[in-house]
């Protein structure tokens, strides 16, 4: 049984000018220690499908489920802060708050004493490939692939094994983007993450355990 899984999910919006099926009837499943790539062309409804598995909203019909349970059932808040972490292309990382803060930032939010946190910071950064001396650094100190495994190191600081990742190297070169996927496939593979990736890199999505391809909302077999 898959940690999460869509059935028969449909997505549609009201624009100024017309309603949008963004998403038509997709049911499929995500298993832990596997990588996922999401593809498809802008339009195809990958943005939409990430969101409602991130909980930023509900499907207008179907469900989503975590772990057997709906995520119509659930508290979104409490579900984002403890069911799924979201890495993003732009990192989004707080430029005021230095490494060590950034990774602690989620893990205080659940309890977790400073100390504690500080000391599972380390443990993080040190498990993307980053050295205890970037701790002490602000983000605009570091490049743009230090910045997203700062940004994969805080995912990890949320302690839930569902990692979803927006376009994760849609800003950096290709040694980086390869030294990202293969942090986010060592999670999946050797500590039983369920990893999902949207992303219109068909080269890396080829590297990924599973593809769904998505066209005009729907699922292409």
């Amino acid at each position: 049984m898959g940690v999460l899984q869509l059935k028969e999910v449909c997505y549609t919006y009201q624009t100024q000018y017309q309603k949008v099926e963004a998403l038509k009837g997709i049911s499929t499943s995500f298993d832990a220690g596997k990588v996922y790539a999401i593809v498809g062309k802008s339009g195809s409804g990958k943005t939409t499908l990430l969101s409602l598995l991130a909980g930023l909203d509900l499907p207008t019909q179907g469900e989503v489920l975590c772990h057997d349970t709906s995520t119509s059932q659930m508290q979104l808040e409490q579900y984002r802060r403890e069911q799924v972490a979201v890495i993003y292309q732009n990192f989004r990382l707080f430029p005021l708050l230095t490494v060590a803060e950034n990774v602690m930032y989620p893990m205080e939010l659940r309890g977790t004493s400073p100390k504690q946190a500080r000391e599972k910071a380390a443990v993080l950064v040190e498990r993307v490939g980053l050295p205890e001396t970037v701790l002490n650094r602000y983000p605009t100190m570091l490049s743009g692939g230090e910045q997203q495994r700062v940004a994969i190191a805080r995912a990890l600081g949320m302690d839930t094994k569902i990692l979803l990742a927006d376009e994760p190297t849609g800003n950096l070169d290709t040694a980086n983007s390869e030294n990202i996927f293969s942090i986010l496939r060592s999670l999946a593979h050797d500590d039983g993450y369920c990893v999902i990736i949207v992303t219109h890199d068909r080269a890396l999505a080829d590297q990924a355990d599973d593809v769904l391809e998505l066209r005009d909302g729907r699922v292409v077999e």
